[in-house]
């Protein structure tokens, strides 16, 4: 692998990275702190390739980037390569300013537009018993029910009515390219990649990501799936697409070449720590929190618990759907999981 861009954009600054397309930043109010966004011409108008949160802070960037590289130039469509709100949070914003077109996967407009218009002052039932059964610790557990949850709706301008449709496989052309698109899953549901089919671009989100492992979650709303299984199955399917000259633009972090290896190291990353989970669990039962130390070999503090909760659940399930462990009994409310 290789970063040929060893240098991020400052703020309301851009980084050209291929005849056409830059390279812009946007900060997040997190552990990981930037979410990366392209702009690619199009005439007197751009395509933009995600958005970052709805904040004052974005709104900000987002304004001396349009004064800035973008020359005043109007926004003639927005790509949400999924629906997670770092990436689609100002689409709304830009549809009601410029009119533009908005792409998405019919998926992740659904989602995201059903998450907007859910409003919640307090953790559901659902969510609580998720949470208990995971074996999040009685104090945590009862902070989180008496507090406000993350609402989408906190850091996403609302969605418009209507959308543009895209499907896997689907040939579409913007910034005087063409581009092949590539559903991944596992992340997000029908999270879009774009292969240029005119040079060795790839517009990644994050299913492509150099030096971290995207977040693999299960969640209340379906606590039965599978997301490693399904990240697996699209990593070794984009491996049949990548080419070592590929420069991917990613979600987060630098643009790299060297895909294939990338992709390789993706799927071994997750049947490591598989094997380590099976290996411990033949040790003696835990909960899914009680696998924290196994899955990420190291300590879990209190902003990163709720992200590391539901991947620890997702290992476990993927485990649970090959047959290698079972629930084999229980600790207060949370199931204990035995290999």
């Amino acid at each position: 692998m290789a970063y040929p861009f060893d240098t991020p954009p400052a703020a309301g600054e851009a980084v050209t990275v291929a005849p056409g397309v830059l390279w812009m930043r946007l900060p997040l109010p997190m552990a990981l702190d930037h979410v990366n966004v392209y702009a690619l011409e199009e005439g007197d108008g751009w395509t933009l390739v995600d958005t970052g949160f709805d904040t004052p802070a974005s709104r900000e960037t987002w304004a001396a980037l349009l004064a800035g590289p973008l020359a005043g130039r109007p926004v003639r469509r927005v790509i949400g390569t999924h629906h997670h709100p770092d990436h689609i949070g100002l689409a709304g914003w830009f549809i009601a300013r410029d009119g533009a077109e908005l792409m998405m996967s019919r998926t992740a407009w659904l989602t995201a537009r059903m998450l907007v218009l859910d409003r919640q002052d307090r953790a559901s039932p659902e969510a609580l018993a998720f949470w208990r059964r995971a074996g999040m610790p009685a104090d945590l557990l009862a902070q989180r029910a008496a507090e406000r949850p993350f609402n989408f709706a906190d850091v996403v301008h609302p969605l418009p009515l209507g959308f543009t449709r895209l499907v896997d496989g689907q040939q579409v052309s913007f910034g005087n390219r063409r581009w092949r698109i590539a559903m991944g899953h596992g992340h997000a549901p029908c999270h879009a990649t774009f292969w240029s089919l005119d040079d060795g671009l790839v517009i990644g989100g994050d299913q492509l990501l150099p030096s971290i492992s995207p977040n693999l979650g299960v969640y209340p709303t379906e606590p039965e799936a599978d997301p490693v299984g399904e990240w697996l199955e699209s990593c070794t399917r984009m491996l049949e697409l990548a080419q070592a000259r590929h420069l991917v633009l990613p979600g987060h972090k630098l643009p790299f070449t060297g895909l294939p290896t990338r992709l390789r190291q993706l799927i071994d990353n997750h049947h490591g720590a598989l094997d380590r989970m099976t290996a411990a669990l033949r040790g003696g039962p835990r909960t899914a929190v009680g696998c924290f130390d196994i899955l990420f070999k190291r300590r879990i503090g209190a902003p990163e618990f709720g992200l590391a909760l539901v991947e620890a659940v997702a290992h476990v399930n993927h485990l649970r759907q090959q047959g290698v462990v079972t629930a084999v009994g229980q600790q207060d409310d949370a199931v204990l999981w035995g290999a």
